[in-house]
């Protein structure tokens, strides 16, 4: 017997089928069991800020080899990103030294 190990891609959005989509559609909001989610207080909301989405954009890099294996060392998929979060880590760094000195 063969055994296939299946592991979702956390980047799909899971499809439902159309009548599990009716089903969903359907239901009312006493309908829906909550009792797992952490109910958000006054003090939660006090904490909040928005945050405006930083936008990409496509630009052509030369980075070194090396550089390059490490991050797509964890797998192809993501690497930019890993990439993007250790450049986005050192800005913020620097930002905060120079705020520091103010």
């Amino acid at each position: 017997m063969t055994i296939i190990k299946y592991a979702p891609d956390s980047h799909q959005k899971a499809q439902l089928s159309d009548i599990e989509e009716a089903r969903l559609a359907s239901l009312s909001d006493q309908d829906i069991d909550y009792s797992d989610i952490e109910e958000l207080d006054d003090e939660f909301w006090e904490k909040t800020q928005i945050v405006s989405p930083d936008l990409t954009q496509p630009i052509t890099l030369r980075v070194k080899q090396s550089v390059l294996q490490y991050f797509m060392g964890n797998g192809k998929k993501g690497y930019q990103s890993r990439m993007n979060a250790v450049l986005e880590s050192y800005v913020k760094a620097q930002q905060n030294k120079i705020s520091d000195h103010r």
